[in-house]
């Protein structure tokens, strides 16, 4: 693989929280994404060492879009190192008013700690970081307010979770009846256009095969288009994986209360025609009969937690 500069630091984490990129100007550190609330103190502690180690302080937290997963060490992260919070521009009115419902967190069920925003970063804008200068781009398609930074003399992509290397984040809009699946196409469709080595994704490991990874992007992006059950279920599947990890253990019942009180599983549900609770009950199935959760006398568990 592609070795990073020095002044760049790439923190790979998992499906709870995004990963984190850190980097350093001079006695200043910039870290993008902070991972999901319940990681909050292992976020604050793998900052702590970043800057112990570069001899710096936190100057910035920069967010490539405000899903609870890469944005809910913001709160902890000022409040023990300090340092300017810069959002996406689009995104900046909702963090003001904390509009959670605008933000995602109460239309997944998903928590973020309450942070406070100073600026806003738009599609086009420039930021030096690690010494490097980054170019904003609107990355549209999983959060319709998510931006990906690119360097073009290092060669390198913060793809957040417009690509993986192995796909991209659930396309949400399209959940909610809203057009997403041209904006993912426009946003693969740029990346494969820009000068990239390395990609620093969002979640799973940074890759170097970029026209592998938009191979398959693409492919899995043809796909939803041709079976329009295909994301509802997948991402209920999602969400609801994705509340357990959090949750580990609770009452079935309970759950499936609490996330029935979601928009988006409501949505998916309505899109594939069955109530809010069969389709959730039909998603813990799956994934207690792919060994992902496990059930018993009325209790949820989280396998990986277990």
């Amino acid at each position: 693989m592609n070795h990073l500069p020095d002044t760049v630091r790439f923190v790979e984490r998992d499906w709870l929280s995004s990963n984190q990129v850190f980097l350093v100007d001079g006695d200043a550190a910039t870290i993008v994404d902070t991972g999901y609330v319940k990681h909050a103190p292992m976020t604050a502690a793998i900052v702590g060492r970043l800057l112990e180690q570069t001899g710096t302080r936190l100057a910035r937290i920069v967010n490539t879009h405000l899903h609870s997963d890469h944005c809910g060490g913001n709160r902890m992260l000022a409040e023990r190192f300090g340092g300017r919070t810069l959002v996406p521009e689009a995104s900046l009115a909702d963090v003001a008013h904390w509009n959670e419902q605008a933000l995602t967190f109460a239309a997944t069920g998903q928590r973020c700690d309450r942070f406070e925003a100073h600026g806003g970063i738009s599609p086009g804008d420039e930021l030096v970081m690690g010494g490097l200068r980054w170019r904003a781009h609107a990355a549209p398609g999983h959060d319709p307010k998510s931006l990906v930074f690119h360097c073009r003399a290092a060669r390198l992509l913060i793809s957040a979770d417009a690509l993986w290397e192995q796909g991209f984040g659930v396309i949400f809009p399209e959940i909610e009846g809203e057009s997403g699946y041209d904006e993912q196409q426009a946003i693969l469709e740029l990346i494969a256009t820009l000068e990239v080595d390395l990609v620093l994704p969002g979640h799973g490991p940074a890759f170097t095969d970029v026209a592998a990874a938009l191979d398959t992007a693409f492919s899995r992006l043809r796909a939803l288009r041709e079976d329009p059950t295909r994301q509802p279920r997948h991402g209920l599947k999602v969400l609801v994986k994705y509340l357990m990890l959090d949750l580990e253990r609770i009452e079935t019942e309970r759950f499936v209360e609490r996330i029935r009180a979601a928009s988006i599983p409501r949505h998916a549900a309505q899109r594939l025609g069955m109530t809010p609770d069969q389709a959730i009950r039909d998603a813990i199935a799956q994934l207690v009969a792919q060994g992902q959760l496990a059930e018993d006398a009325g209790w949820l568990t989280d396998t990986s937690a277990a």
